[in-house]
């Protein structure tokens, strides 16, 4: 009997700053972290979004250096929402609002 090796598998890092190329993914990714409603998700989307673009293209239209705009997006980075907000220009997005959907049967059961 012939004895077998195992392959060892690896697998590398997930950045989704590398497969963001378009306004629609963006915005994509942007609005799953919005309905996720976690602060710190929303953050690290727009820290891919703008790693996407390029960091210091953005920091400069944003008059920030490169490190500011990297701490200010780091989960316990706290941008203003004026940061935000111009970050979100720059990047063509906005921000809109809709009503909250009623929680449903299986949700109100849970809690």
């Amino acid at each position: 009997m012939k004895a077998t090796t195992k392959k060892k598998v690896t697998f590398s890092k997930y950045d989704p700053a590398e497969i963001i190329e378009t306004k629609e993914t963006a915005i994509a990714f942007l609005e799953v972290a919005l309905e996720e409603n976690d602060p710190d998700f929303i953050l690290r989307t727009l820290d891919a979004i703008a790693r996407s673009k390029g960091m210091t293209k953005i920091a400069k239209e944003l008059k920030l250096d490169r490190k500011g705009l990297y701490k200010s997006l780091a989960p316990d980075g706290n941008p203003s929402f004026k940061t935000v907000f111009k970050l979100l220009d720059i990047l063509g997005l906005q921000i809109k609002l809709t009503p909250k959907s009623p929680p449903t049967q299986a949700e109100v059961i849970a809690k």
